[in-house]
């Protein structure tokens, strides 16, 4: 197989005697750790809140006038709490690198957890939403899906894509431009494109 293009991060391994691909993601960039130190702050505010108010509809047993208001108020207080939690998460979970295991006649493929990266370059807020609750891909191609691999020209840059059943899924996409192009000629030189 031939060497990555040069200056790539992708690394060549053996697992089980077959060749894997490993295309690490981006780091994310600084912006996501600020964000997380902010959670990490306001949620130490959250938790006085929380317990200010848990302290207080104890201390009436729900007999005070405002109690009803105060509990309302908790359970909401509860809920911005565990999104902000999840938030967290998100944001300082560590990236696992994407995988191409070429198990011939067949590719495994792991889309691995990229970084949540904050950008103002998100079409619609929809963009933002299915990258925040993005699900981590592990599939298998089979000859015929293989045989729907394309290197496709866009304005904004590459994508190598496969078909699989009615969905078509971008591989390798925290990949750059060149290391795109190099996969695709290897892949098609693997499995006679």
């Amino acid at each position: 197989m031939d060497k990555p293009p040069e200056g790539s991060k992708i690394q060549i391994d053996l697992e089980s005697g077959l060749q894997k691909l490993i295309i690490p993601h981006d780091t994310g960039g600084i912006v996501r750790y600020l964000i997380g130190a902010f959670l990490l702050f306001w949620l130490g505010g959250w938790a006085f809140g929380w317990f200010s108010a848990a302290a207080q509809l104890l201390k009436n047993k729900g007999q005070g006038s405002g109690d009803l208001f105060l509990l309302f108020w908790l359970g909401a207080w509860t809920v911005g709490g565990l999104v902000a939690f999840f938030f967290l998460f998100r944001i300082l979970r560590p990236s696992v690198p994407e995988t191409l295991i070429l198990s011939r006649p067949s590719i495994t493929y792991d889309s691995g957890v990229a970084p949540f990266q904050f950008s103002f370059s998100f079409r619609s807020q929809m963009d933002v939403w299915k990258k925040l609750f993005q699900k981590r891909l592990r599939t298998e191609f089979d000859p015929i899906q293989i045989q729907t691999l394309k290197l496709r020209e866009f304005d904004t840059g590459n994508r190598l894509t496969i078909d699989q059943g009615n969905k078509r899924l971008e591989i390798v996409a925290s990949a750059s431009e060149p290391e795109r192009e190099w996969l695709y000629e290897i892949l098609k030189n693997e499995y006679k494109l």
